[in-house]
């Protein structure tokens, strides 16, 4: 054969060799395709989802949405509550808070003038002069739940507002000293003046303000007494005595913790604080 010949045959046999390589290579990858599972779309499990734990399933903004700010709960209702109406309590309770007041004038007296003023609850203050001074003094003052009660029963008694009555008796005694009732309630206002009655109830009321009065007179100078002149709690004490005999004074009970606290207390003399101890033992009876 020539040599031509013989290379065209040699070239013709590689080239058919090279196709049935590829030929061949191409089925294998196709068998080894069609052995591998079909795509799910669901992505490998990561380390944390295959322990348990629970999938990150927040899904992604969509595009255009990334800015959106998340809705916000609707507002509450504003509710608008007229001015007059949110005063209309306190109005109400100024206009209809009744008031009551005692006061006792006698120019010759050591105290020449007490006033007492207070609510329905007690709460209130009272005020003094003695004799030959115009210096007043005021302290707070709040009434013992006992001695309101009968206050107020003596002051419904005499039905004060709705009655014109005169409580002066016929007979007058000036030198004994004007005492004088005083009750508003909200418009209404009335004042009764006498210096002698014998109307029960006017007579109540009256101890029972002269009762309150003594009793914050001897906390007032006791008080000063025993920071400015100790000395002076001895007579203080024997005045006080003096009232609890003749019973006078309108509730003993607030007393025991001041008493308590002056039979201790090494500022005072001795027989103060002996004295002390013993109208303690006498009003605890």
């Amino acid at each position: 054969m020539k040599p031509e010949k013989l290379f065209k045959a040699a070239l013709v046999a590689a080239l058919l060799i090279q196709s049935a390589a590829i030929d061949a290579t191409a089925a294998a990858q196709s068998k080894k395709n069609a052995k591998r599972p079909a795509a799910t779309g669901v992505p490998k499990s990561t380390p944390a989802q295959s322990s348990g734990a629970t999938p990150d399933v927040t899904p992604t903004p969509a595009p255009g949405k990334a800015n959106r700010r998340e809705a916000m709960p609707a507002p509450s209702p504003i509710v608008k509550t007229n001015e007059a109406e949110a005063d209309a309590p306190a109005a109400a309770a100024t206009t209809t808070a009744v008031r009551y007041s005692y006061e006792f004038n006698q120019p010759s007296f050591n105290i020449r003038r007490i006033l007492i003023e207070h609510d329905a609850a007690g709460r209130g203050q009272i005020t003094f002069a003695r004799k030959d001074s115009e210096e007043l003094f005021t302290d707070p003052l709040q009434i013992s739940p006992a001695a309101l009660a009968r206050l107020l029963a003596a002051w419904e008694s005499l039905k004060f507002l709705d009655s014109d009555t005169n409580y002066q008796d016929e007979k007058q005694f000036p030198h004994l000293g004007t005492m004088t009732l005083r009750m508003k309630h909200g418009t209404r206002e009335r004042k009764a003046e006498f210096n002698w009655t014998h109307d029960e109830s006017a007579s109540a009321l009256v101890k029972e303000y002269r009762g309150i009065g003594e009793q914050q007179l001897f906390v007032f100078d006791v008080t000063l007494a025993r920071q400015y002149q100790p000395s002076d709690t001895v007579k203080l004490f024997k005045r006080l005595e003096s009232l609890l005999g003749r019973n006078e004074l309108s509730d003993t009970a607030p007393l025991i913790p001041l008493l308590r606290d002056l039979s201790t207390d090494e500022r005072i003399p001795l027989m103060a604080r002996n004295h002390a101890t013993r109208l303690l033992k006498k009003i605890e009876k």
